[in-house]
């Protein structure tokens, strides 16, 4: 017995199930639908598909960098409950879909479920893991990170609860010793991790015209410029912008470490030391959940320590 699309249409609107698995599915039953549905059923993937339309406002970020050191990712993955962001079978898929990324290079998330990996797609790896686990999964987002010349690539996931992690790239102008880049790297993204606040932009000329504008318009609003001249309230406002801004620039944030010392200093110090110029190119930083509404509670940073 053939199927047809409409048959695939059909299977997927009545239990949910994704189109692959449907479509195996009738492929199995030799066009059958009720069959077909009872091989989903089997499998457990009616089930997960009605947990899939649960909410996942829980899950863990996984940082991981290739064996030549010349790409990386950074990858927030979600479920339901936290107790099952723990889970070492959901820690195991994190790191095959994390594998996945570096060594496919998919550039959107529908691109990424719809890879391969040792013959099975990664949305059927998640639906099985759905069906095993419990809970509904969902890969949010994620980065990929490559070198294209010198520098380094590293990361940084706060080990209490893998809920906050970070991913740099810094370019050298030559070949230096790759060991120390990388423990710098390592500790750029420690220190974006835990630094607050939380850096935005590696320095002021990166951020928008707009955010300046906005930030410019608030500070001339303020109350205990409404009587002064113009210039005076201009020049005030000036100062105060740069100390905003400035605390919202990587570059230009007390060293966590050492808040002696401003990271810019840092990385020319150690870029003296190695006699090449560092260049941090661009970072990443997820917090789990961040901009979701939690239905019971507001979110809250989790506290690192360095």
């Amino acid at each position: 017995m053939t199927f047809t699309a409409k048959d695939v249409a059909d299977l997927r609107q009545t239990t949910g199930a994704g189109m692959m698995e449907c479509k195996n599915a009738l492929k199995e039953a030799n066009g059958n639908i009720e069959r077909a549905r009872e091989i989903l059923r089997q499998k457990g993937l009616v089930a997960a598909a009605k947990k899939s339309e649960k909410s996942t406002l829980e899950g863990i970020v996984v940082g991981s960098v290739s064996s030549d050191r010349k790409s990386g990712v950074i990858l927030e993955i979600n479920t339901q409950t936290d107790f099952v962001a723990k889970n070492d079978q959901f820690k195991e898929l994190s790191n095959v879909i994390a594998e996945a990324v570096l060594t496919q290079k998919p550039k959107t998330v529908d691109e990424l479920v719809s890879l391969k990996v040792n013959g099975a797609l990664v949305s059927e790896l998640i639906s099985i893991r759905v069906a095993t686990i419990g809970e509904n999964i969902q890969v949010r987002r994620f980065e990929l990170f490559e070198l294209t010349s010198n520098g380094a690539i590293g990361t940084y996931i706060h080990p209490v609860g893998n809920k906050i992690g970070v991913m740099i790239k810094i370019s050298t102008n030559s070949q230096v010793d790759s060991q120390e880049l990388e423990q710098l790297a390592k500790n750029l993204s420690m220190h974006i991790a835990a630094a607050q606040p939380q850096a935005e932009f590696i320095n002021k000329d990166c951020i928008p015209k707009e955010i300046i504008e906005d930030e410019k318009r608030i500070e001339l609003g303020k109350e205990d410029l409404a009587k002064k001249p113009k210039e005076i309230a201009e020049k005030i406002v000036q100062g105060r912008l740069d100390k905003i801004l400035a605390q919202r620039c990587l570059l230009h944030q007390p060293y966590i470490k050492d808040p002696a010392i401003i990271v810019e200093k840092l990385i020319a110090d150690i870029g003296k030391k190695l006699n090449t110029e560092i260049k941090v190119e661009k970072f990443t930083r997820y917090n789990v959940g961040e901009s979701l509404e939690k239905s019971t509670q507001k979110e809250q940073s989790t506290p690192v320590s360095v």
